[in-house]
């Protein structure tokens, strides 16, 4: 191989390379101009503190006693409380709320409950099916997707199937009668990559 050859293929190599790197500088400002908006955007942020915890179907403020006492589940969202943008956007964000008797929470659950209310992701994070099962004599929540079982009284904790942890918890809190978000999820909602 002669040295013309070695520089032409260097300068086809670099020619290409620089190419390859331009592209991928304009991709990801794309990506991280693209992400800025997706984060930027109130109705797909995670629920935040101080919101305000609103119905699915009629996206209005709920006070503990719009939760049925024993379930079954209410879905709901959060709202920011200031300028009443309803954080919907992304189903990440879907909330399960029960009310059960406060003498029968464990542990932290005690101290994330308001009014024996509880909150978690609606999310299973087995395969992020939608968590919709409930069932009334064992008072626990069921993901029908691969029928993972979760104990609302211990944080969501496991009790069977294929899920590989609990449900994030969302700490509540009252504010002027209604519930609202005291702290974000416990964990990160839906799959987790390993």
């Amino acid at each position: 191989m002669t040295g013309q050859g070695r520089q032409y293929r260097i300068a086809a190599g670099s020619s290409s390379r620089r190419d390859v790197f331009a592209l991928a500088a304009v991709l990801g400002l794309g990506c991280v101009a693209s992400g800025r908006r997706a984060a930027g955007q109130p109705a797909s942020e995670r629920p935040k503190e101080g919101d305000l915890l609103v119905s699915v179907e009629s996206e209005t403020a709920l006070a503990p006693a719009d939760i049925p006492l024993g379930g079954p589940p209410v879905r709901a969202w959060s709202m920011d409380a200031a300028d009443k943008t309803v954080r919907k956007d992304s189903r990440l964000n879907k909330i399960l709320l029960l009310r059960l008797d406060p003498a029968t929470l464990v542990g932290v659950t005690k101290e994330r409950a308001a009014e024996g209310v509880v909150a978690y992701s609606a999310i299973c994070p087995h395969t992020a099916c939608e968590v919709d099962g409930w069932m009334a004599d064992q008072q626990i929540l069921e993901c029908s997707c691969h029928y993972s079982h979760y104990n609302p009284r211990e944080g969501a904790a496991v009790i069977d199937g294929p899920t590989p942890r609990a449900l994030p918890a969302l700490p509540l809190k009252i504010v002027d009668g209604k519930l609202a978000v005291a702290k974000p999820f416990t964990s990160r909602v839906g799959i987790v990559p390993t």
